[in-house]
């Protein structure tokens, strides 16, 4: 009875765990508003399900979109096909979006709230897959431990239920990179084809998974380094280089039928989801998104000439994809980060923004796994060349770790070298690795010695007890969460913004704000993917900007200014980044002095949650 129980208890806790994590995300899907990118990824997702028609949002692959779009076929749903936003203009998603959500009588709410259905439900997948990968590595009562630090982490709560593709990355990255280690230490036809189809699925959801190829590559060379050198050590007469060497010539075969699978994977999603683009829109499109990044470049020539042709056509999309995100990122992003603005980004934006965005509990953990890493690395040297044979033995039993740490040192290291910082939700991708080598760390720590174990585990059971009061405390304010460093999360936007604060998710609590206190007339000036106008009503909310002046001059006596837009009219701005005096809200800063210091603006009379700064010009 009692190995039966015990049996059990791993079962009942993850889906304790799971119940926990999705009641949390499906009660902020009808909190929240729509965010920035919903307002294009909804409208997407529902023309790829609805009319298989691809033209909008090309510089983001499909699942996601897709998969979101399908409650919403069972609903009577207005779209604008006649108007020339769809017709005529190219990727006009924007006005799409707007037209579609909140002006065709279309209830918006109830659309946003059921398209975030299968974003909850690929995040709910992402924990169970991390506790199957951690149970193999460590057993089934310590795989808990990762599957609870994702499953109730504030910053995989706040954007697991979003219509955006970055819970979607990490699903891919972790379903892609668990197949193909599968494969490398259990090869079989079987595995490998199964690798490739994971590939194929990781691909169609962020186009920062293409990352994965150079990545399994150089996996695949570790893991023949550590069979060529197990097997020089096998007493065998081997001669190693030969042995590489041919080994390399069995992975690339390998690696290109891995490819092969992935790839007809991607071709037949975006087949399907082409089929009814006009082929002479899509070459159209493809011109004009293609921009002067492109033009003079024989890959736009080559592009083209793949849109052109009925059958490489959806290659041409995908291609096009990429292209499109290489193109943005060369440009950088405009950001508000530890004080200042700039387009050109920060080398050390994603660790600063780790360090401030993760709870401290679980920060904690994670140095200490990083510790005891570090410690059994001096100890026995695995990694020190001359001791190749530890190096070998390593290789050997600890593959899937070693895989997990090269993903997060090279995925980290790639964005640390980009100029698109937006947010630590482009960091998702590797959290699944990092909670499981954490969790790994934290056993090792516990189980090493009789002597003390009670006291390391009792302390590791607090670091679990804070981190969920870390969670607790800060909802439903989830996506602003900054840990204690910040002064906690009513302070976090003095640090950091966009995406890491402010996505534009709390108009509706702004809409209760201006019902409670029968408001009649506020100036808004909004970033995000709402509609003031529809929640507030026409009469109402009225747009504003910084040129726009006083408001309180025209008789209006409220003001409602996002802290996004805020502080990236106010703070100083670096790196040559320039900025008109008519949108740095000099007006509002001369009859309302900021406080000295980072981040500080104009003291708002009201904060509506924790992104929408109201003023009462009185």
């Amino acid at each position: 009875m009692q190995i039966k129980s015990r049996a059990l208890f791993a079962p009942i806790a993850l889906c304790l765990i799971l119940v926990v994590s999705g009641s949390l995300m499906w009660n902020l899907a009808g909190q929240e508003s729509a965010i920035m990118d919903e307002l294009a990824h909804i409208p997407a997702g529902y023309t790829y399900a609805k009319f298989l028609d691809y033209r909008l949002n090309p510089e983001h692959p499909p699942l996601l979109k897709a998969l979101a779009a399908l409650p919403l076929l069972s609903l009577p749903i207005s779209f604008p096909a006649t108007s020339a936003h769809w017709t005529h203009e190219t990727n006009a998603q924007w006005d799409i979006g707007t037209i579609f959500l909140y002006d065709s009588g279309n209830n918006a709410d109830q659309m946003i709230s059921l398209a975030r259905i299968f974003p909850i439900l690929l995040t709910l997948l992402t924990v169970v897959l991390i506790y199957v990968w951690a149970k193999d590595v460590m057993g089934s009562e310590w795989g808990l431990l990762p599957a609870f630090l994702f499953g109730l982490s504030p910053t995989v709560l706040a954007h697991g239920h979003y219509v955006t593709t970055d819970l979607a990355a990490a699903f891919g990255f972790l379903l892609a990179s668990f197949y193909f280690v599968r494969y490398l230490t259990h090869q079989s036809k079987k595995n490998l084809l199964y690798a490739g189809i994971a590939l194929g699925i990781a691909e169609l959801t962020k186009f920062s998974t293409v990352l994965l190829i150079p990545l399994f590559v150089m996996l695949a060379g570790f893991f023949l380094l550590g069979e060529t050198i197990r097997k020089k050590d096998s007493g065998d007469e081997v001669r190693p280089f030969r042995f590489f060497t041919r080994g390399a010539l069995r992975y690339a075969g390998k690696l290109a039928f891995m490819f092969a699978i992935a790839l007809a994977v991607i071709v037949a999603a975006y087949a399907v989801l082409t089929l009814h683009y006009p082929i002479e829109k899509q070459i159209h499109d493809t011109q004009y998104l293609l921009g002067d990044f492109f033009k003079s470049s024989p890959l736009a020539s080559f592009e083209i000439a793949l849109a052109s042709n009925p059958i490489t056509r959806p290659i041409a999309h995908y291609f096009l994809g990429i292209m499109m995100v290489l193109q943005r990122s060369s440009g950088g992003n405009t950001a508000y980060f530890l004080g200042t603005v700039t387009n050109t980004g920060w080398w050390y934006y994603f660790p600063v923004v780790f360090l401030l965005k993760e709870p401290i509990p679980s920060l904690l953990l994670i140095l200490l796994a990083l510790s005891t890493g570090l410690a059994s690395v001096f100890k026995k040297s695995p990694f020190l060349m001359s001791r190749m044979r530890r190096l070998g033995e390593y290789l050997g039993i600890h593959f899937a770790e070693f895989a997990m740490l090269f993903i997060i040192a090279f995925y980290w290291t790639y964005s640390m070298h980009s100029n698109l910082n937006i947010g630590v939700r482009h960091l998702l991708p590797t959290l699944p690795f990092i909670y499981i080598l954490a969790a790994l760390g934290v056993r090792h720590w516990i189980l090493a010695k009789e002597k003390g174990r009670l006291v390391r585990a009792s302390t590791a059971g607090l670091c679990a007890i804070w981190f969920i009061g870390e969670t607790v405390a800060a909802y439903p304010y989830l996506l602003s969460y900054t840990n204690e460093i910040t002064g906690g999360t009513q302070n976090g936007y003095r640090y950091v913004d966009d995406s890491n604060y402010d996505w534009g998710q709390d108009l509706k609590r702004l809409a209760s704000f201006v019902q409670e206190r029968h408001i009649q007339k506020i100036a808004v000036d909004y970033f995000g993917g709402g509609s003031p106008e529809y929640y507030l009503g026409k009469n109402v909310a009225i747009p504003w900007a910084s040129k726009d002046g006083d408001p309180s001059i025209q008789g209006i006596e409220w003001l409602a200014v996002s802290i996004n837009t805020l502080e990236s009219s106010i703070a100083p701005v670096s790196n040559g980044f320039t900025r008109k005096s008519e949108n740095s809200y000099e007006w509002l800063t001369a009859l309302r002095p900021p406080k000295p210091g980072m981040g500080e603006v104009p003291q708002p009379d009201y904060r509506v949650g924790t992104s929408i700064f109201v003023y009462h010009m009185r």
